[in-house]
């Protein structure tokens, strides 16, 4: 499947909450969601009752739109989380976090995980000290992601650390804002990924 370049806040409409694939803008008013909260097109104020599957489905777009994953790689991380010991949905979410872009975004390198993509796939961030140019790389517990040293010097990363200096970074993530680089201690427990999903539904979806 293409990756979506259209309008990203019409996906938000479409799945009824905030998705916050445009960063700052999210938490401001001119998130479309404040402005137009329905779904876009001829037909999107109309109220339907949504079945049991329409209901599953959409946990499924929300959290695959949330993160940026195409639907065939999202359906092999649900392959492989359902192959680890523990709960499927949330070894799914554990997946999704574990990559490269969303740490990435998670740390405060990037204003979205949009703009994380891009900024991995430039080259600007290296894991364990080699270049890793893969958003969807899945990092590991112990490994370190730092900014390459040359990329330090970049005006976009100068503009985005600055932007986001503020931002708390989770507590599985330690963060050494000097030396931009941060260690995965450990993988989140459910409790500490924000994404607005239930991820049983997603596991229904896919067990039929």
């Amino acid at each position: 499947m293409a990756r979506y370049t259209g309008p990203v806040c019409k996906l938000c409409r479409r799945e009824g909450k905030k998705l916050f694939l445009k960063g700052e803008r999210c938490y401001t008013g001119k998130c479309s969601i404040d402005r137009r909260a329905y779904a876009p097109g001829q037909h999107g104020q109309s109220r339907k009752k949504a079945s049991e599957y329409g209901i599953q489905l959409r946990a499924k777009q929300q959290a695959r739109r949330y993160y940026g994953i195409p639907e065939g790689q999202f359906y092999k991380y649900f392959l492989m989380a359902e192959s680890r010991q523990g709960v499927t949905g949330e070894n799914l979410l554990r997946i999704c976090e574990s990559r490269l872009d969303n740490i990435v975004y998670q740390l405060g390198w990037a204003n979205s995980r949009a703009d994380a993509r891009q900024l991995v796939v430039h080259g600007h961030f290296q894991v364990n000290g080699k270049k890793v140019d893969i958003p969807s790389y899945l990092t590991r517990v112990g490994e370190v992601v730092s900014i390459r040293d040359k990329s330090k010097d970049s005006a976009k990363i100068k503009e985005v650390l600055e932007a986001n200096a503020s931002r708390p970074v989770p507590a599985w993530l330690d963060k050494n804002a000097d030396a931009c680089e941060a260690k995965i201690v450990k993988m989140p427990e459910r409790e500490e990924i924000a994404v607005p999903v239930e991820e049983h539904l997603i596991v229904e979806f896919y067990s039929k």
